[in-house]
């Protein structure tokens, strides 16, 4: 997770409606995600060729009152995945905005670190990958890596005047301190121009997270 501080402007017309932009000290975040699919089930039903496979992403962070209680969600503003049924799947079911591309990853493990690399493709090959302790930690409490990897709903616009919110169930997760990262793309050439400018930016953290397993619901409609 590669994650970088944004103006919320520039968020802005992403936003689902009846949503608003999440905080952490102040301060808005992109992610920039490369993950593993591993064994994976489409309404319980494993679809062949489709069950182990790589996704990168690039996410933002909102909220939702539903009464008194603030839910923490992620919206998507891009995912990469190479399977053409997940994407459809996706794209139909939760109005999400998956593109087919070509990706790859590897995983090198020794005794004292770790290499993870994801790689997609699309004018060129692009890579997200980073150096890390071989050992997990444990989250901190208030911390900004809790607050990038602790949101359990997903949220899309569904229309002129709703969203669709569906819930992400996973246990906490242990993170891995990055000792160094690579990010090699073109955010313009992935993402648009509103997000050229991460081409010259730093990202404020870079972590490792150790996933689980996760479980999607089918969404609802907010209006």
């Amino acid at each position: 997770m590669a994650n970088y501080r944004v103006n919320a402007e520039i968020l802005e017309k992403y936003v689902p409606p009846h949503t608003q932009l999440d905080s952490y000290n102040g301060n808005y975040y992109v992610s920039l995600i490369g993950f593993m699919f591993l064994d994976t089930r489409i309404k319980g039903i494993k679809i062949p060729f489709h069950i182990n496979f790589e996704e990168v992403n690039l996410r933002f962070y909102v909220k939702y009152k539903d009464g008194e209680i603030w839910k923490r969600g992620a919206v998507f503003i891009s995912e990469i995945v190479s399977k053409p049924m997940i994407a459809v799947v996706a794209n139909t079911l939760f109005h999400e905005h998956y593109e087919i591309l070509n990706t790859k990853h590897s995983w090198e493990k020794y005794v004292d670190h770790q290499k993870i690399s994801y790689q997609w493709k699309k004018k060129n090959w692009y890579e997200l990958s980073v150096l890390a302790d071989i050992n997990a930690t444990k989250l901190i409490s208030g911390s900004e890596e809790e607050f990038i990897t602790e949101h359990y709903f997903g949220y899309t616009k569904a229309g002129k005047d709703k969203s669709l919110e569906y819930d992400v169930e996973h246990p906490r997760w242990d993170i891995y301190d990055v000792k160094d990262y690579t990010i090699n793309a073109d955010f313009e050439d992935l993402y648009g121009s509103a997000f050229a400018f991460l081409n010259d930016s730093k990202p404020n953290s870079v972590f490792l997270v150790e996933g689980s397993e996760v479980l999607i619901r089918d969404g609802k409609k907010i209006y």
